[in-house]
């Protein structure tokens, strides 16, 4: 499938899964959809459908694997290839104690030949499907002027020419995973330093990115993509929705407003959101990542809070429903407020 790595949402734990990214694709047809890290010894072991599982509406889709071991990482790629998806990304980024207990993620950028191997492996079951890497600058005390153009050339080595680089160092004692996405000075000009010494290369960068005029702007300078994660779950349409034609330059022939295009999608996840209940789902699995759709528009508090109180109840098959019905889609202020606002609409 060719798709286009201008933007792309980052894979995040306990946020981009299958129903998060439904959702996110009904926003934008042509932003990269990452999946949460998924480690390759679960994707071998574990229950696949339950891990991998996706609509064919998120395409184009990338999983991220977790992994050291070259042979589990291989076996995973093949499966993940055959699975469907477009892209298998291989995480040394994540600076989680956790992971690097397990050695992998963040800790790799110490082993770059062995990075190397791993991918190395994985590109021999690849089928054709693109490989990359997602990496920080550097770790603790390495100097990234000299780690990451040497990790850079190394891992490519191996035949993979697509990093992602979270433009920041990953400090593995002493800072939380939140500390080590704010604290570490973030570095946007090393990234664009590695893009021009490895100009062949597909680099895209990551950090602290919050709107589509910092894309742009990147994107002018030469970088080949930039990948948003927390700002694109906070406030998905703001960034989303418009993606498609500033980033893409894709032309959108629909003359609804952004506002009545964002309702549209929001009622096309009420028989998603039906079919996920007459499955024995619950219903929170979906709603949960609906709390933020509608920042910014009036009646977005009462949503919040409606979706908040109602979403691990039972027999809530109308919840979604209703809390639409108390946001105004249209371009007119409305003049009613409060409870007899509410009342009206539910």
């Amino acid at each position: 499938m060719n798709f286009s790595r201008l933007l792309s949402v980052a894979p995040m734990m306990e946020r981009t899964d299958r129903h998060c990214r439904y959702f996110f694709r009904l926003l934008s047809k042509e932003t990269l959809l990452y999946t949460e890290m998924i480690n390759a010894q679960a994707i071998v072991k574990g229950n696949r459908f339950r891990l991998l599982d996706f609509s064919k509406v998120e395409h184009p889709l990338a999983l991220q694997i977790g992994g050291s071991d070259p042979k589990l990482l291989a076996e995973a790629t093949k499966i993940a290839v055959d699975w469907g998806y477009d892209e298998i990304n291989l995480n040394v980024g994540c600076p989680s104690s956790r992971v690097s207990s397990g050695d992998f993620g963040a800790v790799l950028m110490k082993r770059k030949d062995h990075v190397a191997k791993c991918v190395d492996a994985m590109l021999k079951f690849s089928s054709g499907v693109p490989i990359s890497v997602k990496c920080r600058i550097g770790v603790d005390d390495q100097d990234p002027e000299i780690i990451l153009p040497d990790f850079i050339r190394t891992v490519s080595n191996a035949g993979i020419f697509i990093f992602i680089i979270h433009a920041r160092k990953a400090i593995l004692n002493g800072l939380s995973p939140k500390d080590n996405r704010k604290i570490p000075l973030i570095d946007y000009d090393i990234v664009k330093k590695i893009k021009k010494q490895f100009s062949k290369f597909e680099i895209c960068i990551n950090g602290e990115i919050k709107d589509l005029d910092a894309v742009s702007h990147f994107i002018k300078e030469g970088i080949d993509g930039c990948m948003i994660g927390r700002e694109v779950y906070k406030n998905p349409a703001k960034i989303l929705q418009n993606a498609d034609e500033k980033i893409f330059k894709k032309i959108d022939f629909n003359k609804k407003s952004k506002k009545q295009r964002l309702n549209q999608a929001l009622l096309r996840m009420i028989p998603y959101l039906e079919k996920h209940l007459l499955e024995g789902g619950k219903p929170s699995s979906i709603l949960r990542h609906l709390i933020n759709a509608v920042s910014g528009l009036e009646g977005a508090k009462l949503f919040r809070s409606n979706i908040s109180e109602n979403m691990n109840k039972k027999n809530q098959t109308d919840i979604l429903e209703k809390s639409i019905k108390l946001v105004n889609f249209s371009d007119e202020k409305i003049q009613k407020k409060g409870s007899q606002f509410v009342s009206e609409l539910v």
